[in-house]
């Protein structure tokens, strides 16, 4: 789970996709790290047949770039993380049977070209958008992955061998496209404008940010004839699609969200609880988002996509004119809704 940008920054195709296009590669700065997961993994090995494990074995595993930022992160989150502690879970029962399924895994997501992967969101971006992050694979004992550190991002990737190769490369473009967002697209547009908002109307526009799930995950289909659960599993397809079937109550939910935000009777805690309920595996930030971003691309084109995402007050409203455009059923953004964006900014 991510939560909007303003909020720390916490992926369908296969590898085999369109290669970047040509001056794309110019504004990628991307790398893959693996040398926290291979110097746990040589432990592993250790452990598992009998050698014995050298105090600079330890010393190699810690030193890597991998662990101190993984060490770092959850010391800003303020999670229980120490060194003694990550030797037990890398000795562990539950691990080391797993060792040659890891080493396969990892020999297999190394081969993913993670170029191609940052190449296919830069079309969902502003133009001369750069693209820049470290790709860690790690082995670590919580199974998520997540974004952390700014202005040198990284993106933590537990190594999972139920990740297939297509999957990770799915899953890198959409949380290179929330990188690239980032620098592209700082939150509210404009933060110095945005501070001068009430809190309302701040608190509404960091919310309207949680639907760049929702792009991200058109981003990372690669355009919206492509599923964007096209390289996963079947059950995720499928709960994907059930949660669209969704989407018009969910946006009904939203809209009741964000209006009772702007009149004043969810602020401050409440409100970030209640935002957070949107979340979910892959909830109304997502499904939501990417049926806002499919309709106003196909009615508008990506270039107003993108404004429109950028610059968050301004996607409710274009949205309701793209589903009018292409006489599309369903739910709208309420009047309501509107005219509280409309106060905080005019409308064109």
């Amino acid at each position: 789970m991510k939560a909007p940008r303003s909020l720390p920054l916490v992926l369908a195709l296969a590898i085999a996709a369109a290669p970047a296009q040509a001056g794309d590669s110019s504004r990628l700065h991307v790398s893959l790290d693996a040398g926290e997961a291979e110097a746990a993994l040589a432990i592993l090995q250790k452990e598992k047949t009998g050698a014995p494990i050298e105090d600079s074995d330890w010393e190699r595993l810690f030193e890597t770039d991998g662990f101190r930022r993984l060490e770092a992160r959850e010391a800003a989150m303020k999670v229980p993380f120490t060194r003694e502690e990550f030797r037990a879970f890398v000795r562990s029962p539950s691990l080391v049977p797993r060792a040659d399924d890891l080493a396969s895994t990892l020999a297999s997501w190394k081969k993913v070209d993670v170029e191609a992967a940052a190449a296919r969101p830069l079309v969902y971006l502003p133009a001369g958008t750069e693209i820049r992050a470290t790709i860690f694979v790690v082995i670590k004992p919580k199974s998520n992955s997540f974004v952390f550190g700014q202005p040198d991002p990284a993106i933590f990737l537990a190594l999972d061998p139920a990740v297939t190769p297509a999957k990770l490369s799915n899953t890198l473009s959409h949380e290179l496209h929330h990188i690239g967002f980032a620098t592209a697209c700082p939150p509210g547009a404009a933060q110095a404008e945005r501070e001068t908002l009430a809190p309302p109307g701040q608190a509404a526009i960091k919310w309207l940010s949680a639907f760049g799930e929702g792009l991200a995950m058109l981003a990372a289909a690669g355009g919206p004839d492509i599923h964007p659960h096209a390289v996963s599993e079947p059950s995720e397809r499928a709960r994907w699609d059930a949660d669209m079937k969704r989407a018009d109550e969910d946006l009904r939910a939203l809209d009741a969200f964000f209006r009772s935000i702007l009149d004043g009777r969810l602020s401050g805690e409440k409100a970030d609880e209640r935002g957070f309920t949107f979340f979910g595996v892959q909830g109304p930030w997502y499904t939501v988002g990417y049926r806002m971003a499919v309709t106003i691309e196909t009615a508008f084109g990506r270039d107003e996509l993108v404004r429109a995402f950028c610059d968050e007050r301004l996607l409710p409203r274009t949205y309701n004119r793209a589903a009018d455009k292409l006489r599309r059923e369903g739910a709208r953004w309420s009047a309501t809704f509107l005219a509280g964006l409309d106060r905080l900014r005019r409308i064109d």
